[in-house]
């Protein structure tokens, strides 16, 4: 595991992201959000993870092309819509969010633009603009992809499947009741 100090650094903030994630579910968890926004609101986390992990992995696999900022730039804009999607389901269906839960929001608004802002300022400062999509070589090592992919898997995406579960029982036990 021999990485630049660049590399973990943007680790670093990565890592801050996550964390964010891990503690939006923790306040969709007090405010009852399957009993309040329910299904709705999570199928727009569960939409905002894919946006995010499928961005991740393309970053992990191709260079900072131009083609890999434009490709990014359309999740980031698709992953904005989602937010605004998820945050008005929430409002609409009457679940408090709290202040703390509207700063963490601040976090997970504003890290996709930056990763994008970071990747399209490397494909810029390339001497000529490339639009293809351009494997990494070397390739990242396995190391890396473990501590990218790992903590978000344990602190985002189990709790996100976890909120989504207990959502569809509160939806189905509404229904029998």
């Amino acid at each position: 595991m021999d990485w630049s100090s660049t590399t973990w650094g943007f680790l670093a903030l990565y890592w801050v992201w996550v964390i964010a994630g891990a503690l939006d579910f923790a306040c969709h968890r007090r405010t009852d959000l399957p009993h309040t926004s329910g299904v709705a609101e999570s199928s727009m986390h569960q939409v905002q993870l894919a946006l995010c992990g499928s961005a991740t992995v393309l970053v992990l696999l191709f260079e900072p092309t131009a083609g890999l900022a434009a490709l990014l730039l359309c999740i980031v804009l698709a992953h904005a819509w989602a937010g605004y999607r998820d945050t008005r389901f929430a409002f609409d269906a009457g679940r408090t969010i709290l202040p703390i839960e509207q700063h963490i929001h601040s976090v997970l608004d504003m890290a996709p633009w930056i990763a994008w802002a970071i990747v399209a300022w490397h494909a810029a400062s390339a001497p000529a603009l490339e639009w293809s999509l351009s494997l990494r070589r070397p390739a990242v090592d396995a190391a890396l992809w473990i501590a990218v992919l790992l903590p978000a898997l344990a602190l985002c995406v189990l709790p996100a499947l976890r909120e989504f579960r207990d959502a569809w029982r509160a939806k189905a036990g509404a229904s029998h009741a």
